[in-house]
C-alpha cells in the first residue's frame, strides 16, 4: 500500500490538514483496469469511513498473502473533508463549505473550495470507476442504497446491482446534483456508483457490512482483483426504485416524534409508524401511520419534529 497526501494545507494552529489517498496497486505494474473510493466529503458522515478502514485492512491482508490477485489499481481517500472530520461538521469549518456542492467548479478561493478541486483533479487522474460514500443527514436513517441520476442509469444499473446495496434509487433531477462529485466524474465517463447508508454521526455496523462485501464483490466485477482466486461474495439483487415507487409519511403537527418500526421491516398500508407528542400536555398529537405497503428505507431518528418534516420513506410493493 503507497499513501500520498494528495493535499497538505497548514492550519490555523500550526498543523497540517491532509487529504491521503492509499493506493494499492496492480501486482505487475500495470493495471487493468483503476476504481477510487472516496469517502468524508461531509465531515460528520462516519460511515464511509467506517467502511473505508473494512477496505484497507482487508486489502492489506491480501497484499501481504496473494499480491498476485490485484490485477487493477485500488485508490481510497478514506478522509476527503479532515477540516470537517476534525470538528464533527458536516461542511468545511471557518467558510461554511460544502465541498460536495462545488466540484467541477473553478470558482472561490478558499481553502475549502482549493482542497475540493485538487481532490476532484486526482480523482480524474487515477480512476476508471469511482464510488462515492455518503451517510444521511442528522434526522434520517436510511438503508443502505444507491442514488442514481436518471441520465447515467443505462450504464450505473448494471453495476450497481453489484453492490449488494438493498436499493437502487432513481433520480430524474439531474440539475440538483450538477455540483456533486459524483454528478461531475459520471458526466466525465468514469461511472460512479453514489452510496447512502445510516446517518450522521453514527455508525451502524450492520449496514456497512453488507456494503463491505457488496464492494469486494464489485472489485472481482471489475476484474481489478482476480476472480480465478478469490470466490466472489454473494450479492442480492438490489430493488430498483423510480419516484414513483415511493411513498412517504409527513408530520402534520410539532412535536416529539417515537418511533415504532425499524429501516428494513416491511410495513402494511396503516400500520402504525409511530406517534407525534406533545410532552407539555401529555398528549398524543397523531399516530403516524404508513401510507402504503411496502419496504421501510427511511425513518426520522431526530426525535423534534415540525409540521411538514419527513418522518419516513417507504419503498412501495410492486403490486401497490
Amino acid at each position: 500500500m503507497n499513501t500520498e497526501a494528495i493535499v497538505s494545507i497548514k492550519n490555523a494552529m500550526g498543523g497540517r490538514l491532509e487529504i491521503v489517498r492509499q493506493t494499492f496497486p496492480a501486482h505487475n505494474g500495470k493495471p487493468t483496469r483503476r476504481i477510487s473510493f472516496v469517502a468524508g466529503l461531509h465531515g460528520d458522515e462516519l460511515a464511509g469511513l467506517y467502511l473505508c478502514h473494512r477496505l484497507i485492512r482487508a486489502l492489506r491482508e491480501l497484499q501481504d498473502t496473494r499480491p498476485e490477485v490485484f490485477l487493477g489499481q485500488i485508490n481510497i481517500y478514506p478522509a476527503a473533508n479532515p477540516a470537517g472530520i476534525h470538528s464533527s461538521n458536516r461542511l468545511w469549518p471557518y467558510y461554511g463549505l460544502d465541498m460536495n456542492r462545488v466540484i467541477g467548479q473553478e470558482n472561490g478561493h478558499t481553502v475549502g473550495t482549493r482542497a475540493a478541486s485538487l481532490l476532484y483533479k486526482d480523482i480524474l487522474n487515477h480512476s476508471e470507476y469511482a464510488v462515492d460514500i455518503h451517510a444521511s443527514n442528522l434526522h434520517l436513517l436510511e438503508l443502505p442504497q444507491i442514488r442514481v441520476i436518471e441520465e447515467f442509469a443505462v450504464d450505473l444499473l448494471p453495476l450497481a446491482s453489484e453492490a449488494n446495496a438493498d436499493l437502487v434509487w432513481v433520480h430524474p433531477m439531474a440539475g440538483l446534483f450538477e455540483s456533486t462529485l459524483g454528478y461531475n466524474l459520471n458526466q466525465e465517463k468514469i461511472p460512479t456508483l453514489v452510496i447512502e447508508t445510516g446517518i450522521c454521526q453514527r455508525i451502524h455496523a450492520h449496514l456497512i457490512d453488507p456494503l463491505f462485501e457488496g464492494m469486494m464483490h464489485y472489485l472481482l466485477h471489475l476484474g481489478i482483483l482476480d476472480a480465478n482466486y478469490l470466490s466472489p461474495e454473494k450479492v442480492r439483487p438490489p430493488r430498483v426504485l423510480y419516484p414513483k415507487q415511493v411513498m412517504q409519511a409527513t408530520a402534520k403537527n410539532s412535536g416529539l416524534f417515537v418511533g415504532s418500526v425499524q429501516p428494513g421491516e416491511t410495513v402494511c398500508r396503516g400500520q402504525r409508524l409511530g406517534q407525534v407528542l406533545d410532552v407539555v400536555e401529555g398528549e398524543v398529537l397523531e399516530d403516524v401511520n404508513a401510507p402504503a405497503a411496502g419496504l421501510l428505507f427511511t425513518l426520522r431518528e431526530h426525535p423534534l419534529v415540525h409540521s411538514g418534516a419527513l418522518l419516513a420513506r417507504i419503498a412501495l410493493d410492486p403490486e401497490s
